[in-house]
């Protein structure tokens, strides 16, 4: 069932892209903003009065936290050792967390320009534990573009 005009996305269905290649389904996606500058530009009026205007200015860079599962994915586990270990030159990835329809469909994205990992956090180990151990990565990027 895909979605008909008016519907909205659920939050349920999304995954990592790393440079054109689907690498991760995830659990948990946060923090992604995409914000720029404003500028206050003042002047005066033809009438003498003060005027106030608002511009657009540079775009900000960003950074996202992302949960997923532990797995054996070579692909991320690949990117985020190069990003630790400085080697940037791999590192630097263009990257989209995708969301999909109930038919995995692609229906909207979100595209880091120069992506990299800048910090990993495994979950807690427990003996005696029963739950499914999950990795959470910050994810910084350079650009951000709504698609």
């Amino acid at each position: 069932m895909s979605l008909a005009p008016g519907d909205a996305l659920t939050s349920h269905n999304f995954g990592l892209q790393i440079d054109g290649v689907m690498v991760e389904y995830l659990a948990e996606v946060s923090g992604l903003t995409l914000e720029q500058d404003v500028i206050t530009y003042q002047q005066n009026s033809a009438q003498g009065r003060p005027e106030v205007n608002l511009l657009p200015g540079v775009q900000k860079n960003g950074q996202c936290t992302v949960v997923r599962g532990m797995t054996q994915s070579p692909a991320f586990t690949t990117w985020i050792n190069d990003s630790i270990n400085g080697q940037m030159g791999s590192a630097r990835k263009n990257a989209s967390i995708i969301m999909m329809d109930y038919q995995n469909n692609p229906v909207k994205r979100y595209n880091m320009r120069n992506a990299w990992c800048s910090k990993i956090d495994a979950s807690t180990l427990k003996a005696g534990e029963a739950s499914a151990l999950t990795e959470t990565v910050t994810i910084v990027f350079e650009e951000l573009v709504i698609e």
